[in-house]
């Protein structure tokens, strides 16, 4: 039997690598293509897609609730006498995120192949697309933290690549320039967090840090201030200490949550991505609707025994007031997408506030909900652009395509997709018979029981929550009647404009078909009204007590979807101008709202002037200060080189040349007396005597 199940394991094993692997092939062979446009790229990029889909099926039926972890690593490396391995790790969790991944890429890239269409550099969007989705995969199958880390970072740099596509448009630079700069924040917790982890355990195993039977919660412990690590003899190794202080437990908790912030959008590193929505709008809906930002609450989900009550409860209050936050921002904005991405934000808001109460499997239960739904409506958005985009270029119209005020009616023209935007809509409300009713109510109702445990002002979060809900009831409504109905509004400035207005091909169709399917109760659960009963819910380790009956199961679905509906009915009535606008358009909260809490304006004032302002200080002190002394010591040098050059020419080389010359002199008339004729020797030396006789009749006198 182990045999069999080690071979099992084998297969299950090649095939998510496989499925990882196949989209890098396909990043491969796309950037090898010549040319621009070649359109065999973007189905050589789906074909990938598709079969590495096939493959994570199957890795899926063979490891979901088969209560059998399946976990292969080879050594990598060896430091000293620390062996750093790495290896796959399948379960419930990483298999479900490879097969989400997949299926939300999928529908994706067929939807892309005619979005993208006519586009300058269709084999580069189609190369980096694979890319990010190779990075996504191995994302959720590694088993050590290093590697998790390696393939976070090509996350983030294949999105940056993705943001900023379009790299002749000015916002598209600046967008992708913050998401990156933003996300690097959050990258540098990350790898904080992982140092210390391994300062205290030695290892960067997964499943040894936070599996089901090594859990952090089961080993480690504060005692005295100190944070020790587990002491089996399996982990231990000689002369090495396995304890720091408890401060840096927190301390690694603060940065996974700054890595959870960057990723997942939440406050304070939550502006990157309404500004993101510069890139390709199907870019949109694969990385900021359902992957990339869901990669923060994954990473949650890997790490959750490390956090304690007091974290959680942190990391809570955090997610309910960036749901709250962002629900609040997206009443007003008039772009299209930048009011989903808002939307985003609110429902990452969510799950983070889910995993800090401890309803994990709600959590992440909303993940996968969260990402049919919405790139469902993102894809919705761009169908609709790119037709707002051919009624401009027709007509030669000087409009925001992305603008709502601009739209209406549509759903005359665009019948399937108005059907399928209004599906993902209910289903992003949250109500019945779609998935969003079933994930969202299991947060909700989870909510208001931690909340009665705690008691006291514990209970202002999930009611926090519930008004958040109902903002959602509320700018989602807004948002579609503003499409959807009533008249298209350019027709009341440019009577005249031609129009040619459809739901577009197949490539188009089919995706929002599946997508929408995908947004309905009967693919998590058989009974639409029950989270509990979800497949997803129940194979994502429920938290113990959470699917007991209480009150709350009864009361928060039909209360929430009571007052849903109602706020549903009344922003209708409010923009089908049934009714008047009770809110002033002019006063603080809407301005709050518009600007989006100003956190923008504050971010720019308090931190990035100042640092340029400090940035120009420091490059003027580098030029004008150390540069100008750098430059007087080379003219002093310059000098004092021309100064030893003069020397050595004229004083030097002078006296050099001088001698030179005496002695050149002397040679001279001393060659006169080496003629080789014997009567100048003879006259010589006849000289030489009298001369020396001369000396000594001077000297002697007569004596001689």
């Amino acid at each position: 039997m182990e045999q069999f199940l080690t071979g099992i394991d084998t297969l299950t094993i090649q095939f998510a690598l496989a499925a990882a692997l196949l989209p890098l092939l396909a990043f491969i062979i796309n950037i090898s293509i010549p040319g621009k446009t070649n359109k065999l790229s973007g189905w050589i990029s789906t074909a990938a897609i598709l079969a590495s889909a096939v493959l994570s099926v199957f890795v899926f039926t063979k490891v979901w609730n088969t209560n059998h972890l399946v976990h292969q690593q080879q050594l990598w490396f060896t430091i000293g006498d620390t062996e750093i391995y790495a290896g796959i790790l399948l379960n419930n969790l990483s298999v479900l995120m490879l097969l989400l991944v997949n299926l939300i890429a999928l529908p994706v890239h067929i939807y892309s192949t005619a979005y993208m269409k006519g586009d300058g550099n269709y084999n580069r969007y189609f190369a980096y697309l694979s890319f990010f989705c190779f990075s996504m995969l191995a994302l959720v199958v590694v088993d050590n933290l290093v590697l998790f880390y390696v393939f976070w970072e090509l996350v983030g740099f294949s999105s940056y690549l993705l943001i900023g596509f379009w790299f002749t448009r000015h916002k598209a630079i600046m967008a992708n320039k913050k998401a990156f700069i933003m996300n690097r924040i959050g990258d540098i917790g990350l790898l904080t967090a992982i140092l210390i982890i391994y300062a205290v355990y030695h290892t960067f195993d997964i499943d040894k840090l936070f599996g089901h039977h090594s859990q952090i919660a089961s080993f480690a412990f504060l005692n005295h201030g100190e944070w020790f690590s587990p002491n089996e003899s399996n982990w231990v190794i000689a002369g090495v200490s396995y304890h720091l202080p408890g401060i840096w437990q927190y301390v690694a908790c603060a940065g996974i949550f700054l890595a959870v912030a960057a990723k997942s959008a939440q406050f304070p590193l939550h502006t990157w991505l309404p500004d993101a929505m510069e890139g390709p709008t199907s870019v949109s809906a694969l990385i900021h609707a359902a992957t990339m930002v869901a990669a923060g609450v994954f990473l949650l989900g890997r790490v959750y025994p490390m956090f304690n009550q007091t974290e959680l409860t942190i990391l809570a209050s955090i997610g309910c007031f960036t749901a709250f936050m962002a629900a609040t921002v997206a009443l007003t904005q008039t772009d299209l997408k930048r009011i989903l991405a808002y939307s985003t934000i609110s429902q990452l808001g969510y799950m983070i506030m889910a995993m800090g109460i401890g309803a994990y499997s709600s959590s992440l239960f909303h993940l996968i909900t969260h990402a049919f739904f919405k790139c469902l409506l993102f894809l919705v958005a761009g169908i609709v652009i790119h037709q707002m985009q051919h009624i401009k270029d027709d007509n030669q119209l000087d409009i925001d395509p992305q603008n709502i005020m601009h739209m209406g009616g549509l759903r005359k023209k665009m019948p399937l997709t108005f059907i399928t935007a209004l599906i993902g809509s209910l289903a992003l409300i949250g109500l019945p018979f779609t998935s969003g009713y079933l994930s969202k109510d299991g947060i909700l109702i989870q909510a208001f029981e931690w909340a009665k445990a705690g008691g006291g002002l514990y209970m202002l979060m999930p009611l926090t929550a519930v008004i958040t809900t109902l903002l959602t009831a509320f700018y989602v409504t807004r948002l579609i009647v503003k499409v959807f109905f009533g008249d298209l509004r350019l027709l009341q400035t440019y009577p005249s404009i031609k129009l040619h207005i459809t739901d577009g091909g197949w490539p188009y169709k089919l995706p929002l078909v599946l997508l929408a399917a995908c947004s309905l109760f009967p693919l998590f659960s058989a009974n639409p009204f029950s989270y509990v009963q979800s497949w997803v819910y129940s194979g994502l380790i429920p938290t113990p007590g959470a699917a007991a009956e209480s009150i709350y199961h009864t009361l928060v679905p039909i209360v929430v979807s009571a007052l849903s509906l109602a706020v549903l009915y009344w922003a209708y009535t409010i923009y089908s101008q049934q009714a008047p606008n009770p809110f002033s358009q002019t006063g603080w909260l809407y301005r709050l709202s518009a600007n989006q809490w100003y956190i923008d304006d504050f971010y720019h004032k308090i931190i990035i002037k100042p640092i340029l302002v400090l940035s120009m200080s420091v490059f003027w002190v580098d030029r004008r200060v150390i540069d100008g002394f750098i430059h007087l010591f080379a003219k002093i040098v310059f000098a004092l080189a021309k100064l030893a050059n003069w020397t050595d020419h004229y004083i030097v080389d002078g006296f050099l040349n001088l001698i030179v010359s005496l002695v050149n002199l002397i040679g001279n008339f001393a060659r006169r007396f080496q003629a080789g004729k014997v009567q100048y020797y003879l006259l010589s030396m006849l000289i030489v005597i009298l001369a020396l006789f001369m000396v000594f009749i001077f000297r002697y006198g007569t004596n001689l």
